[in-house]
């Protein structure tokens, strides 16, 4: 009975931010289609409460490349890219900042974590040059099934299904999975599987 009213309550949110969402693809037809998430993003980060949570989800689950219905988007969380994908079971704690990735089914992401597009987002050889004006290129990150990521985590790199990572860690290598994984840069530190 429970997982029939939420349901009902996720179709419910999904018709009353369908407005939002039709002037949303208004805009991003017109605009640059990132700058519009990013701004939408920012207004319904504020959103509190459960309420919030499950209205986030009826806009994000048209608006990103896949986004599961039943996923946690918590206050203050913020996207920066629309070709992000959030499996079945995710929950994002408050204060995230996610770019452009994939995570997998039943991840966890404690508060102020933050999944940066890769980590060559911005070029800064050239010395003549504003390091702003010499461009970058953005990596989907993917982050496993079944994971956890503590609070203040940095993910610039993949994550294999079933990892931990220590609150704030700075993840700049791909890790293997069932790896738990601490540190800054962040390293192995045991494997799952021992």
């Amino acid at each position: 009975m429970k997982k029939v009213i939420k349901r009902l309550l996720f179709i419910l949110c999904a018709l009353l931010m369908a407005p939002i969402t039709i002037v949303y693809f208004v805009f991003a037809s017109m605009l640059k289609k990132d700058a519009v998430l990013s701004s939408y993003s920012q207004l319904l980060s504020l959103m509190p409460g459960k309420l919030g949570v499950y209205l986030r989800a009826g806009f994000y689950r048209f608006v990103l490349t896949h986004c599961s219905p039943d996923a946690v988007v918590s206050f203050l969380v913020l996207f920066s890219q629309a070709d992000t994908e959030i499996a079945e079971g995710v929950y994002l704690g408050a204060q995230c900042n996610i770019g452009r990735c994939s995570i997998g089914k039943n991840t966890l992401l404690g508060s102020g974590v933050n999944v940066m597009s890769g980590k060559g987002q911005h070029n800064f050889d050239d010395l003549e040059q504003p390091i702003k004006d010499q461009g970058g290129h953005f990596e989907k990150i993917s982050i496993g099934e079944n994971c956890w990521l503590g609070n203040g985590a940095m993910i610039m790199a993949n994550i294999g299904d079933g990892c931990i990572v220590g609150a704030g860690s700075v993840v700049i290598n791909d890790m293997p999975a069932q790896s738990i994984i601490a540190g800054n840069p962040a390293k192995v530190i045991k494997s799952r599987l021992d």
